[in-house]
């Protein structure tokens, strides 16, 4: 399985064990932005069983018509600052200073977002920074707080230096926090990108990758499906399956699973249902 780096605790420590108790296979996970991910799938340089991208639109943009002809939404998210509580940006969080204030005073590294040429979890940070400036009404706060930020290549890795105090916070969807057992500032709905109801205003926040492929704010929901070139395609489309019916487990890890989850987007081979 390729899948987001978002998941990695979801999967490895929930979903996984869940999936291997009720069935005869076990799950051997890759995790990474989507879009390296994405990228992977489309070179041919992997081919997993199944493909978990955390933008669902994402995954078909790149997939859909040489890879793949369906899919299915299982899960959504939101996301916030998870932060070191011994720093001085933690410090100043839990006296009550707003996050985007305490944000653009740390100094240059402080805060971590994904990269967002490999990830999404990276662009929609620039996209919340974006979306704040606009809500808050402080002028230039998403360049300087894009400028100032380190911005790491390794979705996975992403926790590892707010957990050490190598960075004073991250901005991380709310289940990474959980599984890091973290500190966490959520995002106000007009940009936490939780809210279909928002999903005008999301888009008008947009980010372009340096091969030109642009993407706009929008809800965040994650989607697997079975690319062509899998090896063991009933395998996975069994674990597809499998997330149709796993919202108790995926609760649990920290996600939300609600607005008309799961659905599908075009038909699904026979074995999945939903």
């Amino acid at each position: 399985m390729l899948a987001a780096g978002s998941l990695a605790s979801t999967f490895e420590d929930h979903v996984g064990p869940a999936f291997e108790r009720e069935t005869d296979y076990r799950v051997h996970g890759e995790y990474h932005g989507s879009a390296a991910l994405l990228r992977m799938v489309e070179d041919r340089t992997k081919h997993p069983d199944v493909v978990v991208s955390a933008d669902a639109t994402l995954l078909r943009d790149r997939l859909y018509g040489d890879h793949v002809d369906w899919d299915v939404e299982f899960a959504s998210n939101s996301i916030g600052l998870c932060y070191n509580p011994s720093t001085l940006l933690g410090d100043r969080l839990e006296s009550g200073v707003p996050w985007w204030e305490a944000a653009r005073d740390a100094d240059d590294g402080d805060l971590a977002i994904g990269d967002p040429e490999l990830d999404p979890l990276g662009y929609r940070a620039l996209m919340a920074f974006e979306l704040a400036e606009q809500e808050h009404g402080v002028a230039g706060l998403r360049d300087d707080l894009a400028a100032a930020a380190y911005r790491e290549p390794d979705e996975p890795q992403l926790l590892l230096g707010v957990e050490t105090g190598a960075r004073a916070g991250a901005v991380v969807y709310e289940n990474m926090a959980a599984d890091h057992d973290l500190p966490f500032v959520g995002f106000p709905d007009a940009y936490d990108f939780s809210d279909p109801g928002l999903a005008d205003h999301y888009a008008t926040a947009t980010y372009t990758t340096s091969d030109g492929y642009v993407t706009r704010g929008r809800p965040i929901l994650y989607a697997a499906t079975v690319p062509s070139g899998a090896d063991s395609p009933a395998a996975g489309r069994a674990f597809v399956d499998f997330l149709t019916d796993a919202s108790v487990v995926l609760i649990e890890a920290g996600l939300a699973v609600a607005g008309g989850l799961p659905r599908s987007n075009a038909s699904p081979p026979s074995g999945v249902d939903v």
